[in-house]
This record gives C-alpha cells, sequence and structure tokens, in this order.
C-alpha cells in the first residue's frame, strides 16, 4: 500500500519556488500550463537509506507530498536551511512518531534552524505539551551540523557543505556520489572541491533572468562545467521555464526535475 524506497532510490517531492507553481494570480503559460511537471510543489526530496528514509526539508507542501507519493513516514529530517518554503512543514511530521514506534525524530540541521523551530514551533517544547502522545505533536531529537564535518544518518554517511543563499551560509549535502545544492547562490571554494566525481547532482536553478540570492540558468551551466558531474536534476525551479521548453535547451545529461520524479541508484 505504501511506498518503500530502498537504498538509493530518491523521490523529488517538491521542484518549485517559494511561490510554487502556478503561482498564485498568475496567468503566464506556465502557470495555466496543462503539463502536469509544470506544477511545482516547494522543493523537498527524500532518500531511501540503509536504515529508512531521509527527509530533506520539511515545505508547506508536506502533507500533500507524502500522499501524493503514498509515503507513511520518513526516519530522519535534514535541513537545508530555515527558510519558510523549506521549514513550514514541520508540524505534519507529527505522526512519523507515531509510526516509527514512539521514537523521537532526529532532526540533523546547523544552529540556525534548530533556533528557528525553538521560536517558530515553541508550542513544540512547551514541557506539558511534551506530555502528549506520539501524533499529537513532533516528538524532536536535535543533531547539530557543522560544514565538512561528516555525520553517519541511517546508516548513510552524510557531507555538509557550505553554500552561499545570496549572503546567507546554508547547507547543502554530499552522500556517497550524490550531491543535494539547493537554493544557492555561490559555492565557497572549499565545497567546489567536495563536488567532484559525483554521480548525480541535485542543483537549485531558478529562471533564465540573474537573481541576488540564486542561480539562474547561465551560472547553473558554469558551474556544471567546473565539477562536471555524469548527471544533473534542476529543482527550486520558477515559472519562468517550462519543463517541456527547458528540457530542450538542455545537454542529454542535464535534465529539470519535477515533482514525482523517481531516481534509482541515485547514489
Amino acid at each position: 500500500m505504501f511506498t518503500k524506497l530502498s537504498p538509493g532510490q530518491g523521490i523529488f517531492l517538491g521542484t518549485g519556488t517559494s511561490h510554487g507553481v502556478p503561482m498564485i494570480g498568475c496567468t503566464c503559460a506556465v502557470c495555466q500550463s496543462d503539463d502536469p511537471r509544470n506544477r511545482r510543489t516547494r522543493s523537498s526530496m527524500i532518500l531511501g537509506c540503509p536504515e529508512g528514509n531521509l527527509l530533506i526539508d520539511t515545505s508547506p507542501d508536506l502533507r500533500e507530498q507524502f500522499l501524493r507519493e503514498k509515503l507513511q513516514t520518513t526516519h530522519a529530517l535534514l535541513y537545508t536551511h530555515a527558510h519558510a518554503d523549506h521549514l513550514f512543514g514541520l508540524d505534519d511530521t507529527r505522526l512519523f512518531s507515531h509510526y516509527n514506534h514512539e521514537q523521537p525524530l532526529p532532526v540533523f540541521c546547523n544552529r540556525e534552524v534548530e533556533e528557528a523551530i525553538r521560536k517558530g514551533f515553541a508550542y513544540i517544547f512547551d514541557p506539558e505539551v511534551q506530555q502528549y502522545p506520539a501524533g499529537g505533536i513532533p516528538k524532536l531529537q536535535f543533531h547539530t551540523l557543522e560544514p565538512n564535518v561528516p555525520v553517519e544518518i541511517l546508516g548513510q554517511n552524510v557531507l555538509p557543505l557550505k553554500l552561499l543563499h545570496g549572503k546567507n551560509p546554508i547547507l547543502g549535502f554530499r552522500i556517497g556520489n550524490f550531491a543535494y545544492c539547493t537554493d544557492v547562490k555561490t559555492v565557497p571554494q572549499e565545497s567546489v572541491e567536495q563536488l567532484f566525481g559525483l554521480e548525480t547532482l541535485i542543483l537549485g536553478c531558478l529562471r533564465y533572468r540573474p537573481h541576488v540570492t540564486h542561480m539562474n540558468l547561465e551560472e547553473a551551466l558554469a558551474f556544471i562545467q567546473i565539477i562536471r558531474p555524469r548527471r544533473v536534476f534542476f529543482t527550486h525551479i520558477c515559472h519562468d521555464f517550462d519543463h517541456e521548453k527547458l528540457s530542450s535547451e538542455l545537454p542529454d545529461n542535464i535534465r529539470p526535475a519535477y515533482d514525482g520524479l523517481r531516481l534509482e541508484n541515485g547514489w
């Protein structure tokens, strides 16, 4: 009944920007498109690891994404940064501890994300509310991440990487020969050196025109030429990109991802 992910498998739960696509009130061709690949919920991905499912970010569309993909649970959370479109679906994780034998959900993030969770979801940490059974509130167990300090998550080695989202330092992740780098404008040299030899790169690519905090298409293609992964999927895509048109403009090993796209042997 429920989707079971094997190690090396992954699903793009969301591939859109903070607005999502279609965007509220927009009448552009992409927002009005009948192509389901142009329907983009807020960006997130789930990966199959040796000891369970690893969810990268909790978008505001998390509930819809899990129902769409027939997913029951995740066994750990991994956060890139604290912006609302990557964090504000956290309350929908409340059932996961219920499904995971009443165990708290491990949360791997930097200190900024933990502070944002403790402030934005303060009710979770109220001592009285903490007594509620799993399913009533999220049950979380924090693990602090630092750039370039590897950590084992669900039996999988994960290397956090410093990225710059405009001037804001955030995290990308290398997991074996797979890397997830969304919401990135520039990549510090120490992180560039950790991204050579990739089989699969997931890279944020917002639009054709330049943007102050995200790579545009020209910048993304230039970065790909530097690290030369075998294949690339773009994510965090706005309504400037029509899926079919953009696909026709790219080399065969570079493709825009879309919601529900599944990767086999991703790393």
